[in-house]
């Protein structure tokens, strides 16, 4: 394994003196005395035989080596023996390589829990890296019992979207949508192209169509520990970023060169002459066209519902629509053929059309081209918008990303949550098949790349499908975080996006991250990760952000939304004066010091 000029390779027999006398010089560096340091000579000590059987690893970089780490142990817990880091080399990520490949290796021989015995200084490292304090430790003086989790292969998805590789990012949010009539509303979308930052696990350049803080990206390099990230912030006049990004050729050869997958957030024209893949299918982005898709697939999935749809070509055809299924007693669905995040999606119950004056004027105020009449599906709220990710690589083969369950208000997309127990083990089947159905239907259609379903449920938590997108969605953007977060801290995480939450004032940039590091230092008490995914809104009329939230147990994901929640609204009280002595006191008692690395 060999990352940044690092390597990490197997220790050898000859090399037990000098790997002993690393870690005791690694141990002096945090203040033993002599005595101390004496005492504990013969339990660091490493035998040629402990090579093999403590299954020593070693860090080195140009034939100088940085550090050691053993997985003590067998399945299903093994431990984490050893991590000593060369004082001159510490602080330059080789702790976290060493960390990263023990729970890598841990994982691979089966094990599903990592115990850790540290010194009391390395808790910090640690618990950034994503272990926790044992529950109910026994009192060990100076060192502290940890636990963490292996970490896995990536998932089969990752290697069929990058190849396995760091990737380039296109932020061309607005540039796809512009390609079919009435996709996208104007406002919001240069700032939800940010989340194109998220296309892959480990982006090597981003391009952006509006400024963005050079703090932002490094704050996610740290805690996704990600290689430097170049990114380019291109002014692209009506959107078109890709080819705002082609007139600049000295980048665009930078790009070609790189030999880096490209993976814009949906293909356009302009975005194939620099994947150089051919045009893909995109039919099936129309509403009506997923429709009949799922139509024809529905006979093979029982458990799937697919509500009726009727397309309406004049504004006296949705009036009269409107009027037949009003008069029965029925809500209708009016959505037009293409659109974003519920864009241009209306649920008119019988009292809806009677307050808007009318089938009449409710037709007036809603018809435009490419108008759908669909089916409302009751359901309940939980469980109520599912949605499910693939991948379909270049050999046509369909690729699982995961199901997750969608925050939606009104009909509009504000986030959603992904990872284990999201959805009830019997509807996260359902989807799935159906999902991968889909999939092999648009494979052998040519297209190949990320595409998403989404659903709503019935009353009998049947899922309904509702539209295909046939590029990179907001739930795209979480997946990928669980991924690489699974990869370098272990474990399944829980990832939750809050894709708009509002701010209790408007704050210009470096103020904003300044108060979302705050968020993310009072979240990672309860254990969440903090990551700040749209930071370009805070000075909006009405302000906003977006993040994304981390955590291993559904408890500590909602606490730490409710923190943020409450940070953002408190807000308002720093500017007005109206902070009252409660909400300072919660905040200095939440407050923690920022982690300290080994």
């Amino acid at each position: 394994m060999t990352t940044g000029g690092v390597r990490i390779r197997a220790g050898r027999p000859e090399e037990a003196a000098a790997l002993s006398a690393l870690v005791l010089r690694s141990k002096a560096h945090w203040g033993y005395d002599d005595a101390y340091l004496a005492a504990c000579a013969d339990e660091l000590r490493l035998t040629p035989q402990d090579m093999a059987d403590r299954r020593v690893r070693v860090a080195e970089a140009g034939g100088r080596v940085l550090g050691m780490a053993t997985l003590d142990g067998e399945p299903p817990r093994a431990e984490l023996g050893m991590l000593f880091v060369d004082p001159p080399a510490i602080g330059r990520g080789v702790g976290r390589l060493l960390y990263r490949h023990v729970l890598t290796e841990a994982g691979r021989i089966g094990c599903d829990m990592l115990t850790i015995t540290a010194d009391a200084h390395a808790e910090p490292f640690y618990v950034a890296m994503g272990a926790r304090r044992a529950a109910a430790a026994p009192y060990l003086g100076h060192l502290v019992r940890m636990e963490a989790w292996p970490g896995g292969a990536d998932p089969s998805w990752v290697g069929a979207w990058t190849g396995g590789r760091r990737s380039v990012h296109l932020g061309n949010v607005a540039e796809f949508h512009a390609q079919f009539p009435g996709a996208a509303p104007a406002d919001g979308v240069p700032h939800y192209a940010c989340l194109s930052a998220f296309a892959g696990p480990h982006p090597a350049l981003v391009v952006l169509p509006l400024p963005v803080e050079a703090a932002w990206m490094r704050g996610l390099t740290r805690r996704l520990e990600w290689d430097e990230v170049e990114v380019h912030c291109v002014d692209a006049p009506d959107g078109a970023l890709t080819q705002a990004l082609l007139a600049r050729p000295a980048l665009t050869q930078r790009i070609r060169n790189s030999g880096l997958p490209v993976l814009p957030w949906g293909r356009t024209g302009a975005s194939d002459r620099l994947t150089s893949g051919p045009p893909l299918p995109l039919g099936h982005e129309s509403k009506a066209a997923s429709h009949r898709l799922f139509r024809q697939l529905a006979a093979a999935h029982p458990g799937i519902r697919v509500p009726a749809q009727e397309r309406v070509r004049s504004r006296r055809e949705l009036a009269r629509v409107l009027e037949a299924r009003a008069s029965a007693g029925l809500t209708s669905v009016v959505k037009r053929e293409y659109g974003v995040g519920g864009s241009g999606t209306s649920v008119l119950t019988p009292g809806d059309v009677l307050s808007a004056g009318g089938t009449r004027a409710a037709a007036r105020r809603l018809f435009g081209e490419g108008l759908l009449v669909e089916e409302y599906v009751p359901g309940a709220d939980l469980y109520r918008n599912p949605t499910f990710d693939g991948v379909i690589a270049e050999d046509g083969a369909v690729h699982v990303v995961g199901t997750g369950l969608m925050e939606v208000t009104g009909t509009a997309y504000r986030g959603v949550t992904v990872g284990p127990g999201v959805l009830p083990a019997e509807l996260t089947v359902t989807a799935t098949a159906f999902g991968t159905a889909v999939g092999e239907a648009l494979s052998a259609e040519g297209y190949r790349g990320w595409y998403d379903v989404d659903f709503v449920t019935d009353t009998a938590g049947r899922p309904a499908p509702t539209e295909i997108n046939l590029r990179l969605t907001g739930p795209a953007a979480a997946f990928v975080l669980q991924s690489r977060l699974d990869g370098v801290r272990g474990g399944r995480h829980l990832v939750r996006t809050l894709d708009c939450l509002p701010l209790g004032a408007r704050l210009p940039a470096p103020a904003l991250l300044e108060h979302c590091d705050g968020l993310a230092r009072r979240c990672a008490a309860l254990g969440a990760v903090l990551f700040t995914t749209i930071p370009t809104a805070s000075l909006e009329p009405a302000p906003y952000v977006g993040v994304a939230l981390a955590a291993r147990s559904r408890q500590a994901l909602d606490e730490a939304e409710a923190l943020v929640r409450f940070g953002n609204g408190a807000l308002g009280d720093l500017f007005t004066g109206q902070a009252s002595a409660a909400t300072w006191a919660s905040r200095r008692r939440t407050r923690r010091p920022r982690p300290r690395r080994p």
